[in-house]
């Protein structure tokens, strides 16, 4: 920056004095940020009003959710909130008992509302102060991997607004934490195998292996998380590329952390009476059966691609980079491993996730989007790295190289899927980031889809490519403006739209049937089963249990009970020789249900 001149003193001979024009508004304004930048308190403080922003930007866009719409999703992680906080049990909507680290990170909201509906909007308030951590979390990880502070301030921003950051962040499901999680624990990761100070290196493997274990109780996605983080202290601690007390201590944290995890889910399950999950189950016959190999390989190939793509490409360079650099001693030994690590993370997630997933008609269990999010922040940071840092050449070979893997992988789903894109049913919450770029809301258009991504990534390269350096302030300026607007329109064209259209099956459903807060219900097992899940958390102060009154016994503290509507006769039909006290107070043939109420 060029130092402003004084005025100049008058000269001895001639007339009037002359002096330099005094600094335009432009110019004071960037000597005040120069001098304001320079002081302590200055990033700090800007951390912080970035991340109210953030904050405040989840809930305009989450005005309005009041009630779960993902079923039978949301409605377990808050039945689980609601026993952590010291409610009554109730039954489990999923049918087993699921992890409970996020249901624990949410159970305030359940102990301190009295009702649902303020429940649930606190719960979006949590939601948006823990994935507004992205922010920070992406600055630190920016500044580590090069980037001054307001390039690492700008496109740290950007990275927090990302959809898949933000979409899952306004729904009661574990996706909201895991990407700031995930994120927190590569940095933790990577700051370990550092050089440095041992006890910083100690604390450093300590937040590694905690957060891992976190993970694992978070969602069973964390199992993978754990397997790595285990595999990779074990392989330093053999070649001895960290101090043996370091790997220790982190080995240590690790191991007490999956304890925790483990007695938080003996607990809770023992609260409520369903079976055990068998996740494991599902995923080792995906994997060993060979009938479902080709579907495995073919969801697997497409969650890479949609994790891609949902990134903009960007997500693309930083496969690429983190491909090359486990091969290439010339990069750091930190930057290496830890960027292995993240693609062997985002494979064994997608290949685990598209085993253990039923086959259930749906075109989005061929690119499904959520389980891979949780790795969006770290993989976009390290591609703005790579935007960053290498040279022109460098830069236009790996977006190439990026480019061409994109395509692959979607032509690989389209061969390999067929006719089953079009003919399965299209879920759109599914796809939220692919409907996006394809501008297309009820079917899949990978074709679309991939170009748009690349012509995006195209844009950012060849900016880069034509101005250097100079244009990151307008390149990051550019990310943030586009990530804003695609997270707004998928709130407006997914979210609102799919919560507006669950009214009748949530709280539409509890005003209908004229259901207390204090009332316990049954509902029989061939009422629709969104009814049944939602009232698990719907019937907030009592409780819900799954009978069929016709060969189990009534709980004797049940006060009102659901049936579907006969397909002929009269409602009392349903259940004939029904004891006395119990009586049809309401019908509804339209939604085709029967509430009892017990006299």
């Amino acid at each position: 920056m060029q130092q402003l001149t004084a005025p100049a003193e008058p000269e001895e001979r001639g007339g009037d004095s002359a002096t330099a024009p005094a600094p335009g508004r432009t110019e004071r304004a960037a000597r005040r940020f120069e001098e304001l930048r320079g002081r302590r308190w200055f990033w700090p403080a800007a951390l912080v009003a970035g991340y109210v922003a953030e904050v405040l930007f989840r809930l305009v866009l989450a005005r309005g959710l009041t009630f779960p719409s993902v079923h039978p999703d949301e409605e377990s992680y808050l039945v689980l909130a609601r026993v952590l906080a010291g409610r009554g049990s109730t039954e489990m909507p999923v049918g087993v008992v699921i992890p409970g680290g996020y249901a624990l990170l949410i159970s305030p909201a359940l102990w301190i509302a009295d009702d649902p509906a303020t429940a649930y909007k606190l719960v979006m308030g949590i939601n948006a102060l823990v994935s507004a951590l992205v922010l920070p979390l992406a600055f630190v990880a920016l500044r580590r991997l090069g980037l001054d502070r307001p390039l690492a301030y700008l496109f740290g921003a950007a990275t927090a607004l990302l959809p898949p950051v933000v979409f899952y962040a306004h729904h009661a499901m574990t996706d909201a934490l895991l990407p700031a999680l995930i994120l927190a624990w590569l940095l933790c990761l990577h700051g370990w195998l550092l050089d440095g100070p041992l006890r910083r290196r100690v604390w450093y493997a300590v937040g590694a292996g905690a957060s891992a274990g976190y993970a694992m109780a978070t969602h069973d996605r964390g199992g993978v998380v754990v397997a790595l983080t285990a595999a990779v202290f074990l392989g330093v601690l053999v070649f001895r590329l960290a101090p043996w007390r370091s790997t220790v201590a982190g080995l240590g944290a690790l191991a007490v952390a999956v304890a925790g995890a483990e007695a938080l889910a003996a607990w809770l399950h023992a609260q409520f009476t369903v079976e055990n999950s068998d996740t494991g189950g599902y995923l080792w016959r995906g994997l060993t059966d060979p009938e479902a190999a080709q579907r495995t390989l073919t969801r697997t190939v497409g969650q890479i691609w949609t994790f891609i793509v949902s990134t903009w490409g960007i997500g693309g360079l930083a496969v690429v980079v983190c491909l090359v650099a486990v091969f290439r001693s010339r990069f750091a030994r930190a930057d290496r491993i830890a960027g292995g690590t993240m693609v062997a993370l985002l494979v064994g997630t997608a290949l685990a996730a598209a085993a253990a997933l039923p086959d259930d008609g749906r075109v989005d269990d061929w690119v499904y989007a959520r389980y891979t999010s949780y790795l969006v922040p770290a993989a976009f940071v390290t591609g703005v790295a790579v935007l960053h840092r290498c040279s022109r050449r460098a830069l236009a070979k790996v977006a190439v190289a990026a480019a061409v893997l994109t395509v692959v992988l979607a032509e690989a789903v389209i061969l390999s899927a067929g006719g089953k894109l079009h003919s399965d049913r299209f879920v759109i919450w599914g796809a939220p980031d692919i409907s996006f770029l394809a501008a297309e809301w009820n079917k899949l258009a990978m074709g679309r889809t991939t170009a748009a991504a690349l012509i995006v990534l195209t844009a950012l390269v060849l900016m880069l490519i034509a101005g250097g350096r100079r244009v990151l302030w307008a390149t990051g300026a550019t990310l943030i403006a586009f990530a804003a607007f695609a997270t707004a329109t998928i709130t407006d064209q997914v979210t609102q739209p799919h919560h507006k259209q669950r009214v009748s099956t949530a709280s539409g459903f509890t005003r209908a049937a004229g259901l207390k807060p204090h009332d316990s219900v049954v509902f029989t097992w061939d009422v629709d089963w969104p009814f049944r899940s939602t009232q698990a958390f719907q019937v907030y102060l009592g409780r819900v249990w799954y009978r069929d009154p016709r060969w189990q016994p009534l709980p004797a503290e049940a006060t009102a009970l659901v049936t579907p509507v006969p397909a002929e006769g009269r409602p009392e039909d349903y259940w004939p020789g029904h004891p006395a006290e119990w009586y049809v107070e309401r019908t509804d043939p339209a939604k085709k249900w029967v509430l009892w109420r017990k006299r």
